[in-house]
């Protein structure tokens, strides 16, 4: 067996009870929130750090884990983390990425995708604050069916392919462009590229992970591309969409929405303020933009099965690991 060792979660609130009889039983599991500072201070007496996206685990905070062995990150995406650097400093990340038989269980994300997608096309969050103040103006709500719309999806993995069956039973045509993938799904058009899904999209869809290839995948030029008065949604990274070129859209009308679950400013600051961020700003006295706090994953069952798997994850590392000794 592997020796005992110590392990910070950085975010305990509702941590599946399971995982951590599994993360006990390997050692010492110590739970709390803390500042950066804290963070730094006493990261050196940890062997194994758990974070989720609340955190930066850049080069200052690798280094101030003198014996860290792993960094544990129950999501995806990764942007987070200072990969390169922490393979120089031979601090494994375990995470969720390229763990495609366990995430095709996992349907939070595709199902976020679709509630913003609804609540965007139906004006929900506008009609609820309406009904707040006794107003019941049934006329300033109508919203659009789904029924016959045409839905561009960018990304065809996992995500992608759950969205395309909600999208079947809403009676929409769908399209489809990934950019490593050409093969055909039933009742799916693949596209040739991203323009031709572009032109064909009343609602576009985005389900791809970021790295240097997807940064601003959506500018100007794309949005352009889109037919007048189509919506956007957006639950992969906020960095994929060029948020300037976003705003103009909105506000010309050539873009008649936008649901939002992921921005570019999270990433750098948890007390984003609207005063200091133009979407949420624009959000605040508009109507066609909605934002959830990059929430796609968090649901009870998601977060718990995702929690048991990455535990059982450290333990197979911790095993191989030692074995290697």
């Amino acid at each position: 067996m592997p020796p005992m060792i110590r392990i910070l979660n950085l975010e305990p609130d509702n941590y599946s009870d399971s995982a951590r009889q599994i993360l006990r039983s390997l050692g010492e599991l110590d739970e709390r929130y803390m500042s950066r500072a804290e963070l730094l201070d006493c990261l050196s007496e940890y062997d194994v750090l758990i974070v989720r996206l609340g955190h930066q685990i850049d080069r200052e905070v690798l280094d101030a884990g003198v014996q860290l062995k792993a960094v544990i990150s129950a999501t995806t995406g990764l942007d987070h983390i200072d990969l390169e650097y922490a393979e120089q400093k031979r601090i494994s990340v375990l995470s969720l990425k390229g763990e495609t038989q366990f995430l095709r269980t996992i349907r939070a994300t595709a199902e976020h995708t679709w509630a913003l997608l609804l609540a965007l096309m139906r004006r929900l969050p506008w009609a609820f604050q309406s009904v707040l103040i006794s107003n019941w103006d049934r006329d300033a709500f109508r919203g659009h069916d789904l029924c016959g719309k045409r839905l561009g999806i960018v990304g065809l993995g996992r995500l992608g392919e759950r969205v395309v069956e909600y999208a079947a039973a809403f009676g929409m045509q769908v399209y489809a462009y990934d950019i490593s993938r050409r093969e055909g799904i039933a009742d799916v058009t693949i596209c040739g590229s991203l323009e031709e899904l572009l032109r064909h999209s009343d609602v576009l869809t985005l389900h791809v992970p970021l790295n240097a290839e997807t940064v601003n995948l959506i500018g100007p030029e794309e949005l352009e591309l889109l037919p007048s008065g189509a919506v956007l949604v957006n639950t992969s990274r906020g960095r994929v969409v060029d948020e300037s070129a976003l705003l103009s859209a909105l506000k010309s009308g050539q873009l008649a929405g936008a649901a939002l679950d992921v921005i570019a400013a999270e990433q750098t600051s948890l007390d984003v303020k609207t005063d200091r961020d133009e979407l949420l700003a624009y959000a605040n006295t508009h109507n066609n933009l909605l934002i959830t706090p990059h929430i796609g994953g968090a649901t009870v069952e998601s977060m718990a099965a995702t929690e048991v798997f990455m535990a059982n994850k450290l333990v197979c590392f911790l095993e191989d690991s030692f074995s290697d000794h």
